[in-house]
C-alpha cells in the first residue's frame, strides 16, 4: 500500500508511504488521497486533516516522473493533471482545517499539495521548492494559483519563477510556512494545533466555509483549470521531455554511485 489513513482523536492523518520513491505521487496515492478527503468530509468528529510523508527524508517529491513518463501529448498529460487537480481543489475546499506536516523535502507537486492546505508545519532545515520551471513546465495541479492566494503576489511570483529550493526558515519569512517545530515528532507538530483542536468542530467548519465562499466567488476552480491547461500544453513540448530525460539520467547515475 502506497499510503496510510489513520484517525487519532479528532484528526485524520494521510501518510504518503513510498519512502523508496521519496514519497512521490502515483495513481495509487492519488486514489488514496481522494478517499481520505472523502472520509474527512463525511466524519463530523474530524476537526483537522493532516497530510505527511513516511520517514524523515521526504514529505513529497511531487509527481512520480517514471510513473508519468509515458504521458507525451498534452491530451495524455491533461488527463492526469486534471485528475490530481480536482483532488487538490477538493483538498483546498475541504470544510475541515487542513495541515501539511512537512517532515522532509517537498518539491514540485509536493509543494502544490502543501499550498492547498490551510497551514504548513515544518521540521527545521527541510527544503522546499516549486521546481517545475526547471522541467520546462508550470505548476500543473493548481498549486501555483493557490500559492498566489496564500502569499503576497511578488513573493509567490519569485518562488515560482526562480524554481529554487528554500529552507523552511526562509519560507516562514515569506509566510508560506506557519510553524517550525524543533522536536521532530508527530506529537510536537500536532501540539501546534491544540488551540484550534480545542474549538467546536462546527465553529471550525463555519470559519473554513467563509474562506471557501471567498474563493468560489473569485473563480478559484476555473483559475486552477486554466493553470492545468497551460501545464498540459507545455508538457508535450520537446523542452519538457528533454528536461525529464536529463533528470532521470542524473538520478540513475546518483543511485549507481551510491
Amino acid at each position: 500500500m502506497a499510503f496510510k489513513i489513520e484517525k487519532k482523536d479528532a484528526v485524520l492523518f494521510f501518510t504518503i508511504d513510498r519512502p523508496e520513491k521519496k514519497n512521490a505521487i502515483n495513481y495509487e496515492v492519488m486514489s488514496g488521497l481522494k478517499k481520505a478527503i472523502e472520509q474527512a468530509s463525511g466524519d463530523d468528529q474530524i476537526k483537522a486533516f493532516v497530510i505527511t510523508g513516511s520517514g524523515d527524508d521526504a514529505f513529497c517529491s511531487g509527481g512520480d516522473l517514471q510513473a508519468f513518463h509515458s504521458l507525451k501529448t498534452s491530451h495524455e498529460a491533461h488527463g492526469m493533471l486534471s485528475e490530481m487537480g480536482e483532488i487538490v481543489y477538493e483538498l483546498s475546499t475541504l470544510s475541515k482545517i487542513t495541515v501539511a506536516l512537512i517532515n522532509g523535502t517537498a518539491i514540485g507537486g509536493g509543494c502544490e499539495i502543501a499550498a492547498a492546505c490551510d497551514f504548513r508545519i515544518a521540521y527545521p532545515g527541510v527544503k522546499m521548492g516549486f521546481i517545475q520551471a526547471n522541467l520546462a513546465i508550470t505548476t500543473g495541479w493548481g498549486g501555483g494559483t493557490l500559492l498566489y492566494e496564500r502569499l503576497q503576489a511578488s513573493h509567490a511570483l519569485h518562488i515560482l519563477t526562480t524554481a529554487e529550493l528554500y529552507s523552511a526558515e526562509e519560507l516562514m519569512n515569506k509566510r508560506f510556512i506557519d510553524y517550525i517545530v524543533q522536536e521532530k515528532s508527530l506529537e510536537a507538530a500536532i501540539g501546534q494545533l491544540q488551540p484550534i483542536l480545542l474549538k467546536n468542530v462546527h465553529v471550525l467548519s463555519a470559519y473554513k466555509t467563509m474562506l471557501i465562499e471567498k474563493w468560489k466567488r473569485g473563480d478559484l476552480q476555473e483559475r486552477m483549470k486554466m493553470e492545468i491547461e497551460e501545464c498540459s500544453l507545455l508538457w508535450e513540448k520537446e523542452a519538457h521531455h528533454e528536461a525529464v530525460e536529463r533528470f532521470l539520467n542524473s538520478s540513475t547515475r546518483k543511485n549507481t554511485k551510491s
